[in-house]
């Protein structure tokens, strides 16, 4: 489990994923998009699998 804060970020409010968290997942941050998906108790955060 990784507790995070909301940091401020302009006029939004964005949350630091960790560099060996990302690895974990497979996820390049300049390359890969993300699904964000609003869940009863939460969010659900997936890396978005382009189709062919």
């Amino acid at each position: 489990m990784l507790i995070r804060r909301l940091s401020n970020i302009g006029n939004s409010w964005g949350i630091i994923i960790p560099k060996a968290l990302l690895e974990i997942l497979n996820v390049n941050p300049v390359r890969d998009e993300l699904i964000l998906e609003i869940e009863p108790d939460g969010i659900k955060i997936k890396k978005h699998i382009k189709e062919k």
